[in-house]
């Protein structure tokens, strides 16, 4: 139940109602807020120390009446009931589905890794790319480049490794 706002509702009592309970926290000025002598400012004020008795006294509440409380009954069953929609079950066909994606990603990856797996693909010679690499590396023009390039650049801050059980540094 939502309660519409006071037709005659005043802007300026509702500044006046937070500068007093800004003033009675301690908050505020020392002085007491302007309009406190009105009688509108009469009511804030005894409103609000009538609130703080009923939160520490419960014998001061006011109990409700049993005709209240039978029309607040009757205005909360009077309320249409919030209906949810009923929750869609997965069907068999979607499970299933699932499942199957779930395989075929497995088949991927095992096709895509099966070559890193057996050594190589299955169309290249292991023995053929060994033997380039071996010839690359005995190349004396290619070597002659690399030693005018380290002594040019000067001392490199990565550390030159060197494959070649035999080979100095």
């Amino acid at each position: 139940m939502q309660v519409a706002a006071k037709p005659g509702h005043d802007p300026d009592s509702v500044t006046l109602e937070s500068s007093v309970s800004v003033w009675m926290d301690g908050e505020g000025d020392a002085l007491c807020p302007e309009g406190l002598d009105s009688p509108a400012g009469r009511q804030i004020w005894d409103t609000y120390h009538l609130v703080g008795d009923v939160l520490r006294n419960g014998d001061l509440a006011l109990h409700p009446s049993d005709l209240f409380l039978a029309r607040l009954s009757q205005a909360i069953e009077a309320e249409p009931p919030i209906v949810a929609p009923m929750r869609h079950r997965l069907s068999s066909v979607r499970l299933g589905l699932s499942g199957l994606a779930v395989a075929a990603a497995v088949v991927s990856v095992a096709w895509v890794a099966l070559p890193y797996f057996s050594g190589g693909t299955a169309g290249s010679n292991p023995g053929a790319t060994a033997t380039q690499v071996v010839a690359s590396a005995d190349d004396p023009g290619l070597r002659d480049y690399l030693d005018a390039h380290r002594q040019i650049a000067g001392i490199s801050p990565v550390r030159q490794v060197s494959f070649d059980a035999g080979d100095q540094r």
